[in-house]
């Protein structure tokens, strides 16, 4: 993608989001993001990129920014996430992720934009019969935030036929570990994912980690998932990009590497890597947990060239821990 763009970054002081950030710099590009820094961090802003703070249901802010800058681009990572919250709180979903997204995509249009790139969800899948999944599985969800994930792509969808817009809506797995260089990482307090709770125990940030079902059908009895490094995440994002920049049709892909790992299989690296033994009690599965959710990303591979170099458990819980060490 030789061509320069300048790409508006919703969520682009979250955890996946700043790592879109310093790789649209990294490969030359001028990023600009709007965050209502409500889960997002300061630190996580480079210096010099600018930020438009609010939300991006705002299409008042949203035409100012399009007046600013001439953006060539937008993707869109900004929305709730936590998946338990999802089902105790369904209309914060339905707000911040459905009806955000549904005001966001009418400013973009309104505002003459003609690429977008959307974060979507595997948790748009449910409980599948057979992995990996590939993006022709039926959508089950089972959680108002796989739902409100999967209204989005809907509207987008819709919109995009009506309106001069093409997408590439990427679902994604388990996303974990951190930028190699240290500049980026996750901050998310409380923390949900896994490794991320794994790797405070390690650093002594918490007590004790509560492993959710040790009788799945697996080979070990805990769910497997197919963690991806947020690095790899982030170049499916860039390719992306050059993909719409090159005017390439509209499409739908996965985010994984196509194998997973339990969660045992984790800690075990965590406490190998961390040189620490790991308190760990065990707890009842959790409601709407599937045993296995692997991504067939096939798709991404062939039709956008995408690549991983990170697909190492080890590299990914690393980064992960060197993150966690370096901000106490």
């Amino acid at each position: 993608m030789s061509d320069h763009m300048t790409v508006l970054v919703t969520g682009g002081a979250g955890y996946i989001g700043s790592h879109m950030v310093l790789a649209l710099l990294d490969a030359g590009h001028q990023p600009v993001i709007l965050d209502d820094f409500s889960t997002g961090h300061e630190q996580l802003v480079p210096n010099g990129v600018p930020v438009f703070r609010g939300n991006v249901a705002d299409a008042g802010l949203v035409a100012e920014i399009c007046n600013s800058y001439e953006i060539d681009a937008v993707a869109h990572f900004a929305a709730s996430i936590v998946v338990p919250e999802s089902v105790s709180d369904p209309l914060k979903y339905y707000l911040n992720n459905t009806a955000s997204t549904t005001r966001f995509i009418a400013a973009c249009v309104e505002a003459g934009i003609k690429r977008f790139v959307f974060s979507s969800t595997a948790a748009v899948y449910g409980n599948q019969d057979h992995n990996p999944i590939n993006e022709d599985a039926s959508t089950q969800p089972e959680n108002p935030y796989g739902t409100s994930k999967l209204m989005s792509e809907t509207i987008l969808r819709d919109c995009a036929r009506a309106a001069d817009l093409s997408y590439v809506i990427l679902r994604y797995f388990n996303v974990a570990g951190a930028d190699s260089k240290g500049r980026a990482g996750q901050l998310s307090q409380p923390a949900t994912h896994l490794i991320k709770i794994a790797v405070e125990a390690a650093v002594g940030k918490r007590s004790s980690i509560q492993l959710y079902g040790t009788d799945y059908p697996t080979p070990d009895g805990t769910c497997i998932r197919d963690y991806i490094h947020v690095s790899d995440l982030i170049g499916a994002h860039m390719a992306a990009l050059a993909h719409l920049q090159a005017d390439g049709e509209s499409m739908l892909a996965n985010c994984g590497y196509g194998h997973g790992a339990s969660v045992r299989d984790v800690l075990d690296v965590v406490a190998t890597l961390a040189r620490k033994e790991l308190a760990i009690t065990d707890a009842p599965r959790r409601a709407g947990d599937a045993a296995i959710l692997v991504a067939d990303s096939s798709k991404l591979r062939r039709k956008l060239g995408w690549t991983p170099v990170y697909d190492d458990l080890q590299k990914i819980v690393s980064d992960a821990l060197a993150w966690e060490q370096a901000n106490p």
